[in-house]
């Protein structure tokens, strides 16, 4: 199943169709591009928007060649896509973003530890494991989280180890015990590294979690902190974009502890829910920059424009057809931006879309995040 529209553009060839793929198709539009997108939901964000949609497995390596061997450039929208499949891409001469071995050491929370270590990147002390039962020889690096080596990803294959008693609900699977540290803030930095070297890097933002799905409750922009750990924030996502050398968007998660020391958590090699709110608080978006990068155009302006928030709006109170409730309590107010991702069910704990909020203060703010927090939901038809 496919639709097409003929332009004399370049074809970038994007695997997965959620709402990452479709904010980026959003942005792509107007510059007329052509974004080809393989997902094997036929309902997928991406399916109504892209230039051409494919139903297909990204994880199958025939599938995933065939789909982007027309293409100019192959860009990814989830990491959990085939790396041989796009090795073979690469070898062809396709413009391949983020680089296949980059993505190979991504992928895998045990090489992105150890590399992080081989290259001087300070991050939380860890260990190696066959599986999550093997936690009992690590008894030093407790309390600590355990974390499934590959397949994890909004908070899912991760587990809190508070002692050796919680090795019998472990996961039976390779792993990554990490040393929990005392954490003041979580924070995440945006770099775009240009196949020449330029980066740029957007502000520190600042992510408060939601304990009940353990992913992003919202955010906040800039970051509360000293301008000193602003700008150390962003050396140290620079340092992790140059140590893999390779162009690309990275978003670098990052612990400030409470020794005001920063510590490398994940970077994830795509656009990320902690760049959001550069779509309206930024001249470039992380997507704008995307689309730079995949097209070897000059990097953007990613400064802000003001004070911003971004808040997720999760699926609750089970599945269904989705109702976006109290969208007039948050339209109303100045600077707000609701963003819907299109999908056609929602879940408890599943990202339903987002609002974005620009304001000139701290207080504006505040009362923004706490209107849209109690005012508006996402919840399965009656």
């Amino acid at each position: 199943m496919a639709k097409s529209i003929d332009s004399a553009q370049p074809v970038i060839a994007l695997l997965g169709g959620g709402q990452l793929g479709r904010m980026f198709i959003e942005n792509a539009l107007r510059y007329d591009a052509r974004i080809h997108v393989l997902d094997p939901d036929p309902l997928a964000p991406c399916s109504s928007i892209a230039s051409q949609f494919t139903i297909g497995d990204f994880r199958d390596r025939e599938t995933v060649f065939h789909f982007a061997a027309d293409a100019d450039v192959v860009g990814i929208e989830i990491e959990q896509v085939n790396v041989e499949a796009l090795q073979d891409l690469k070898r062809l001469g396709k413009r391949v973003i983020p680089d296949p071995d980059v993505l190979r050491i991504i992928q895998d929370k045990g090489l992105q530890k150890r590399f992080y270590a081989d290259h001087g990147i300070p991050s939380s002390s860890f260990a190696l494991l066959q599986s999550g039962r093997d936690l009992t020889d690590h008894v030093h690096l407790l309390p600590a989280f355990l974390k499934t080596r590959t397949g994890g990803y909004d908070g899912k294959g991760v587990m809190a180890v508070d002692s050796i008693a919680d090795a019998q609900r472990a996961f039976e699977a390779p792993c990554v015990l990490e040393e929990r540290a005392d954490i003041a803030m979580e924070l995440a930095v945006i770099v775009a590294r240009a196949a020449n070297g330029t980066m740029v890097t957007y502000d520190p933002v600042e992510m408060v979690f939601d304990p009940r799905f353990n992913l992003v409750d919202h955010l906040r922009a800039p970051a509360r902190i000293p301008h000193p750990v602003n700008e150390a924030a962003q050396r140290l996502a620079k340092r992790v974009a140059e140590a893999f050398g390779h162009p690309g968007l990275y978003s670098v998660e990052m612990f400030l502890t409470t020794e005001n020391e920063l510590l490398v958590n994940e970077t994830a090699p795509r656009a990320h829910n902690s760049g959001h709110h550069t779509i309206e608080a930024c001249a470039s978006s992380q997507f704008d920059q995307l689309l730079r990068l995949y097209m070897n155009w000059p990097l953007g302006d990613s400064g802000l424009r003001g004070l911003a928030a971004m808040i997720n709006l999760v699926g609750e109170g089970g599945s269904g057809a989705p109702v976006v409730k109290g969208v007039d309590d948050v339209l109303h107010l100045p600077g707000s931006f609701l963003h819907l991702y299109g999908k056609h069910e929602t879940r408890a704990g599943r990202k339903m879309g987002h609002v974005a909020v620009i304001a000139q203060n701290q207080d504006e703010l505040d009362q923004a995040i706490a209107v849209t927090k109690v005012h508006c939901k996402v919840e399965p038809r009656e």
